[in-house]
């Protein structure tokens, strides 16, 4: 956390923003998606992170965190240098983890499959990364199972083929996911929002679909969860998404109608006319916008 962060996280909250939630970071180093990701493995890291905290809500908005373990996707190149995959040889790389031995892509790394002890180690860096989260000051928590990372690698079918506990059935390829929510919710107290974000549908023949997500979200909200934010795509490089303005609301709108509990949608929502059109026909409860308040934080 630097000084940058901070401005760059305050200004939004300055522009009058409700909520701001902090960009993913990372339970554990393999987890980051680059070298030069934000993280809350280390004690050392709270104090760095709550002076984001502290400027969101002297700003007047609600300081969240979004905590995350990038998975395959792990060991890229930053944005601005091009994004790609790195090897774990490679000066600014690392080996990279999954639960099968597939890689994203044919530029990606092969991941190495974790254990059944090495997932519980995840387990626990994700609690330790939530308790850090409420130490720095954050009243919002939002664990990442989306866009490919280490949650969607386990649920999908098309990235996860193991045989033991962990893979093969639903039941058994969403277990990672609600044994960390369990672990989570457990050290994250019950008075503050716990929420999560799954990809609704992978775009991709005999993947991961609107009707798993539904089904994920209604084994979620028994275990504390909060809020699903809904998003979608990230583990399949050759998916073909119909993107457009408000393609992803149908996934909100899905889960909201089928289970007990609050959705946030996200992805082309660039005018208020059309956030608050979402809103006020009970398509999700929350919007939340990216890119529109990286050009105008005074939206």
């Amino acid at each position: 956390s630097n000084e940058w962060q901070v401005v760059h996280l305050a200004t939004r909250a300055v522009g009058g923003a409700g909520l701001v939630i902090a960009e993913a970071t990372a339970v554990e180093p393999r987890g980051r998606i680059t070298f030069a990701d934000v993280g809350l493995w280390s004690d050392a890291q709270i104090a760095p992170l709550a002076r984001v905290a502290r400027a969101l809500k002297a700003a007047g908005a609600v300081a969240g965190i979004q905590i995350a373990h990038a998975g395959r996707k792990a060991s890229s190149a930053r944005p601005w240098e091009g994004r790609q995959p790195l090897s774990a040889d490679a000066p600014k790389g690392w080996p990279v983890v999954g639960p099968s031995p597939i890689p994203f892509d044919g530029a990606s790394q092969v991941p190495q499959e974790l254990s059944a002890e090495a997932i519980r180690s995840i387990e626990a860096a994700f609690t330790a990364a939530a308790n850090r989260a409420l130490a720095a000051g954050f009243e919002w928590l939002e664990i990442h199972a989306g866009h490919g990372y280490l949650f969607h690698n386990f649920y999908s079918p098309l990235s996860n083929t193991r045989t033991d506990a962990y893979g093969g059935s639903f039941a058994n390829r969403v277990r990672f996911l609600l044994e960390t929510v369990r672990a989570v919710r457990a050290v994250w107290p019950e008075r503050l929002p716990l929420a999560v974000r799954l990809s609704g549908t992978e775009w991709a023949d005999g993947g991961w679909d609107i009707p798993d997500a539904v089904a994920l979200a209604r084994l979620l909200q028994p275990e504390g969860v909060d809020l699903i934010d809904c998003s979608s795509g990230g583990n399949i490089a050759t998916a073909k998404i119909p993107v457009g303005p408000g393609y992803q609301v149908p996934i909100s709108e899905a889960i909201r109608a089928d289970v007990d509990i609050a959705t946030a949608t996200v992805g082309l929502i660039t005018a208020p006319a059309q956030a608050d059109e979402i809103i006020r026909n009970g398509r999700a409860d929350l919007v939340l916008l990216g890119r529109e308040m990286l050009r105008n934080p005074y939206w």
